[in-house]
């Protein structure tokens, strides 16, 4: 709403304004409230996704939207070498980098706030180069009656194909109501919001159960380890999705190519509990495939048209899953002889039964997709 009214390019600025501020904060946090306080109010103020990806599609001509938009979703891969290495390299400076970084300075008494910081600065440097973003909102206003007109016409084929509304009443609340009543953008959407509750938990525990100790069942390594194997799985993911991917979905189709990337992701995960009895070399080389094939699964997993529906109910699992991927394994350390299963055999085994259900709902009757499409 506040960029129809007031611009893209604000909205986006003052996103960028508040990742330079909070996310600054975040590291400087000395008690566990201060943290969650900094990171709320982050995420409250960052609401970057909707509006960028309107401008992708108004900056563009027409027929060059379709990259605009692709190039807005890669960005996840690229923040997938940047961010891990950000962190992995940066964090506790003072104890990896004591020739630089006294236990006395900033940087030692605040060990995260390195990575934190450089990040601050990567936004800085993209807040600056929002001076020459020309704004687009006229282009909206231009259009709008245009589109208002499409958007009706749409939702009112949609309802008569549904075969249960026959009119859509003007206005925005009863469009709205009558996209909430397809049942195919629903089914979708509550695809794509299971599977961000399946990779954000996955990410949490992954980096947990990386760093843990061995008594654990963890794989001891460093917060560095993880950072170079997430940032050389991010690489492999830019160059699978701009490159393989469309290939694989044109000749395969969308849904196929989703169903046997979760099956595939259920079978990897099922054996990350056992490479806890490997070491050295030969363990970093396999969590480094491991971690590939993952994240390169659960792109093809999170293709679709995300709207603004879809993003905050995403937004809503995104914020559930850390907390209870947080909670799951701590019980997992203190249950490591387990009930069953050892606790992180169980830990990956209820990620698991998230890709499980996602998978489940990927058929008829709770979801279809046009013909055209499969």
């Amino acid at each position: 709403m506040f960029a129809d009214k007031y611009g893209r390019k604000p909205c986006i600025v003052i996103s960028i304004l508040s990742i330079i501020v909070f996310n600054t904060l975040f590291g400087l946090s000395t008690t566990y409230w201060m943290a969650i306080v900094t990171r709320g109010l982050l995420g409250l103020l960052c609401g970057i996704l909707g509006p960028i990806k309107a401008y992708a599609l108004e900056v563009c001509r027409k027929e060059h939207q379709a990259l605009g938009i692709s190039l807005v979703t890669s960005s996840r891969a690229i923040a997938l070498i940047i961010g891990p290495a950000i962190g992995g390299f940066l964090a506790q400076p003072a104890k990896k980098y004591p020739n630089l970084f006294s236990e006395e300075s900033i940087f030692g008494r605040h060990p995260y706030f390195l990575p934190c910081f450089a990040i601050s600065g990567l936004a800085a440097g993209a807040c600056v180069a929002c001076i020459w973003l020309p704004e687009t909102l006229h282009l909206c206003h231009d259009e709008k009656i245009e589109a208002v007109d499409t958007m009706r016409t749409q939702v009112a084929d949609l309802t008569l194909e549904d075969g249960k509304v026959k009119q859509s009443g003007p206005g925005r609340m009863s469009s709205t109501m009558s996209l909430l009543k397809n049942r195919q953008l629903m089914s979708g959407i509550t695809l794509y919001c299971v599977f961000s509750l399946h990779d954000t938990a996955y990410l949490e525990i992954f980096s947990l159960w990386a760093v843990s100790s061995r008594k654990y069942r963890g794989l001891s390594l460093t917060s560095q380890d993880v950072g170079t194997v997430l940032a050389i799985s991010g690489f492999g993911v830019l160059v699978y999705q701009l490159v393989i991917y469309p290939l694989l979905a044109k000749y395969a189709g969308l849904i196929k190519a989703f169903r046997s990337a979760t099956v595939l992701s259920i079978l990897l995960l099922a054996t990350y509990p056992f490479m806890r009895s490997l070491n050295g070399v030969e363990l970093k080389v396999l969590i480094v495939i491991a971690s590939l094939l993952k994240n390169m699964f659960s792109t093809q997993e999170q293709r679709g048209v995300a709207n603004g529906i879809s993003v905050t109910l995403m937004s809503v699992f995104k914020a559930v899953a850390p907390a209870a991927a947080g909670i799951l394994f701590s019980w997992a350390q203190k249950n490591i002889t387990g009930l069953f299963l050892p606790g992180d055999q169980i830990l990956f085994l209820m990620l698991n039964m998230v890709s499980v259900i996602g998978l489940l709902l990927s058929f008829e009757p709770f979801f279809s997709m046009p013909s055209a499409t499969k």
